[in-house]
C-alpha cells in the first residue's frame, strides 16, 4: 500500500477531482471523526485512477496544501482543471501549487447545500429555477438567469441563494468550455460514485482501529475499482481533441499519441 501512495504519477492530467467523506476511528480510547481524501485524475489517455489517499481530523485547505504538494514532488507538473467541494480557501490552496489551473466549485455540492436551507415543498421549484443557472448555453445568460432566481429566492432564502452570487467566478468557469468537456468537469460526481463504492465496505465497520487500518482496506477496494477504471472515458477522443486546441501548448509536451 505504501508503495502505492508513493509511486510516481503522470506529468499531466486533464482534470482532477478533490472531495473528502468522513468516518470513525478510535484513538486513546474514545471514537473520534476523520476525513479520508481522495484525489482522482483523468489521465491524456482518458482513464481515470486514484492519485492518492490521505486522512486528517478534519477537511482544510490548509492540508489541501500538502495533498497537493506531494502530488507535485510525485511528477505532476500541471493540472488542467480541478474540480472541487466548496471549501474555503481550497482555490488558493491549488493556485499556490498549480498557478495555471481552472478552478471549478462542484455544482452538485452547491445545489445540495441550497436545498438545506428550503422547505421540501419548494425544493422542486427551486430545482428547476436554479437548471436555468448551470444550464444556461453562456456565462453571462447564466449571470443574468442567476439574478432572477435572486430575485424570486433570495429575500426568504438568503442563504440558499447568497453563497451562488458571491462563489459565482469559481462556479462558472464551466462555461468557458465546449459541452463535451462541461459534462465532465462542473460536478464532482466521478469521486462521489467512488466514495460510494468505499461505503460499502466502510459502513459496516463502525470504528476503525486506527488510520492505517481504513487506508489498507480502501486500498484494497480502489485495486478491485481500477479494473473497472480500464476503460476509456465516454467520448473520450471528443473530450481531448478539445482539450488539445484550448491547452495546446501545455499538452504538446505532455501528449500520449
Amino acid at each position: 500500500m505504501r508503495e502505492w501512495q508513493n509511486r510516481p504519477l503522470e506529468s499531466l492530467y486533464t482534470l482532477v477531482w478533490l472531495d473528502g467523506i468522513y468516518y470513525k476511528v478510535r484513538q486513546d480510547g474514545k471514537v473520534v471523526t476523520r476525513v479520508l481524501y481522495s484525489v482522482i485524475g483523468l489521465s491524456l489517455s482518458g482513464k481515470k485512477q486514484v492519485l492518492g489517499i490521505y486522512t486528517a481530523e478534519s477537511e482544510s485547505a490548509k492540508f489541501w496544501l500538502t495533498v497537493l504538494t506531494d502530488l507535485k514532488q510525485r511528477g505532476i507538473e500541471d493540472l488542467l482543471i480541478a474540480c472541487v467541494d466548496g471549501l474555503k480557501g481550497f482555490d488558493t490552496a491549488i493556485a499556490n501549487v498549480f498557478p495555471a489551473t481552472t478552478v471549478q466549485l462542484c455544482i452538485v455540492h452547491q445545489l445540495r447545500n441550497s436545498f438545506r436551507f428550503v422547505p421540501d415543498k419548494l425544493l422542486k421549484e427551486l430545482a428547476n429555477d436554479l437548471k436555468t443557472v448551470y444550464q444556461a448555453p453562456n456565462r453571462e445568460q447564466g449571470l443574468e438567469n442567476l439574478l432572477v432566481v435572486q430575485e424570486k429566492w433570495g429575500s426568504a432564502y438568503p442563504k440558499a441563494i447568497q453563497p451562488w452570487v458571491e462563489k459565482w467566478e469559481l462556479l462558472s468557469p464551466f462555461f468557458d468550455y465546449p459541452a463535451a468537456i462541461r459534462k465532465v468537469m462542473y460536478t464532482t460526481n466521478t469521486v462521489e460514485g467512488y466514495h460510494r463504492q468505499l461505503r460499502k465496505v466502510t459502513k459496516t465497520k463502525g470504528a476503525f482501529s486506527s488510520d492505517v487500518a481504513l487506508q489498507k482496506l480502501v486500498y484494497l477496494v480502489i485495486q478491485n475499482l481500477q479494473i473497472k477504471w480500464e476503460t476509456t472515458t465516454y467520448n473520450w477522443k471528443e473530450i481531448i481533441n478539445q482539450f488539445s486546441i484550448i491547452f495546446e501548448e501545455r499538452i504538446k509536451s505532455h501528449r500520449i499519441e
